[in-house]
């Protein structure tokens, strides 16, 4: 069963949070992170990203950067943008995206219940990027950013977390802003022992939760704990959200080229897996809406929808039947030649929240001869994956909004 317990937070005060609050590391570049926080001393990316406070000529070698990041948490502590909760408590976040809206309970998850998958993962890590969050964690003394987890809404225990996520929910939220993306950010303070220890309670009666997001920061939360003795460092930060709420956007695919085929030929080929039906209106004007088993292909100036043949989806096999498997095993290996996307540079991914017109962007612009829209895949697709023991292909799932960091840091050490 699940841990989700208390931390004492390092959090803004309610007139920085606005502020302070940023979108995580791994969805900026440092040159976009740079623009963002250049008029901004209280932005959060120059901990989550110390390389924002070095102008792009700068020479610092990873371990100056993360002693860089150390310095700046400090400061912001000093500096009273960081302020310590004097007690451990929960908190309630919620994001509100158009007529989207999605609840969770911010806490601190256990790194002994990851290591023996009572929080299940999709995903594989990559080495670079898990060795990059180790250091960053470790250089900090603290955790800086929240894993996204998310679990069954129909789990035990799932209906006591709700009953209580509704009594905090009523009262006046400690942070309530909009971010430049036109997502609400509203956060309450769990004010009473009883409601922290009902939500407690009510995890523990949760068998599984699950990484939505965050794999990497889950990864590095575990090895730092294998080599540190300091008693917080067995916890991680998680916002645990019922998967009902969730909005996941697909991830879609640009290649480079058709590899020898022309548009023609491609089509020709694309025609023994597929039927296919041509659109010749631009984005602003109407293009494919993928359903199940449908992808949306924008090449040579126009869009085309590429229904799959019956016969080629396995529905009693849970990742066969992924539409980002089947456009790998059926267009993107035999067609093109690309056998493994983690590594093959002749493809690109773009998350679904930039939208169609990005995609022709890519295409016209000639740096892309054909992208691919799909349709996105479901968290109960990710969970029964996950239940499996296995993992789902990569570039998967794109789920939007993304949480803010900076709300909260989990400190190790500080």
């Amino acid at each position: 069963m699940a841990t989700i317990r208390r931390f004492a937070a390092l959090r803004p005060p309610r007139e920085l949070a606005g502020r302070v609050a940023a979108p995580p590391y791994d969805v900026v570049s440092t040159d976009e992170a740079r623009a963002l926080a250049a008029d901004n001393p209280e932005s959060f990316l120059r901990i989550s990203l110390p390389q924002t406070n070095l102008g792009p000529d700068a020479t610092a070698g990873p371990e100056d950067v993360h002693r860089l990041g150390r310095a700046t948490l400090e400061d912001f502590v000093r500096r009273g943008t960081l302020v310590r909760d004097e007690e451990p408590g929960l908190f309630v976040y919620r994001q509100r995206m158009g007529t989207s809206s999605q609840t969770g309970v911010v806490g601190c998850a256990s790194v002994e219940e990851y290591r023996r998958g009572v929080i299940a993962v999709h995903e594989h890590t990559r080495p670079d990027k898990e060795d990059d969050r180790t250091r960053h964690i470790e250089g900090l003394g603290a955790h800086d950013e929240p894993v996204f987890l998310m679990y069954r809404p129909d789990a035990p225990g799932a209906g006591a977390i709700a009953d209580a996520v509704a009594r905090v929910t009523v009262g006046e939220p400690e942070y309530d802003f909009t971010t430049e993306d036109g997502v609400a950010h509203t956060f309450w303070t769990v004010g009473d022992a009883a409601t922290q220890g009902a939500l407690e309670a009510a995890f523990a009666q949760v068998p599984t939760l699950y990484v939505a997001d965050g794999h990497h920061r889950s990864a590095a939360a575990a090895r730092v704990a294998a080599e540190r003795d300091e008693e917080e460092a067995g916890f991680f930060p998680v916002v645990a959200f019922p998967a009902d709420q969730l909005t996941v956007m697909a991830y879609n695919r640009v290649v480079r080229d058709l590899g020898e085929h022309s548009v023609e030929s491609f089509l020709e080929a694309l025609a023994a897996s597929f039927d296919i039906q041509r659109f010749d209106a631009r984005p602003s004007s109407g293009t494919p809406t993928p359903a199940l088993h449908e992808f949306g292909m924008y090449t040579g100036g126009a869009w085309f929808l590429l229904t799959a043949h019956a016969q080629i989806v396995d529905e009693s096999d849970p990742i066969a039947r992924l539409d980002v498997s089947l456009l790998q095993r059926h267009v993107l290996a035999p067609l093109l030649g690309i056998e493994d996307p983690r590594t093959d540079r002749r493809i690109g991914f773009v998350g679904g929240i930039r939208g169609t017109a990005e995609l022709v962007r890519l295409v016209d612009s000639g740096s892309f001869a054909a992208a691919f829209t799909l349709h996105p895949t479901s968290p109960l697709e990710v969970m029964d994956v996950a239940d499996r023991g296995e993992v789902m292909p990569p570039k998967s799932t794109w789920f939007e909004p993304k949480l803010r960091s900076g709300l909260f840091v989990h400190p190790i050490d500080l």
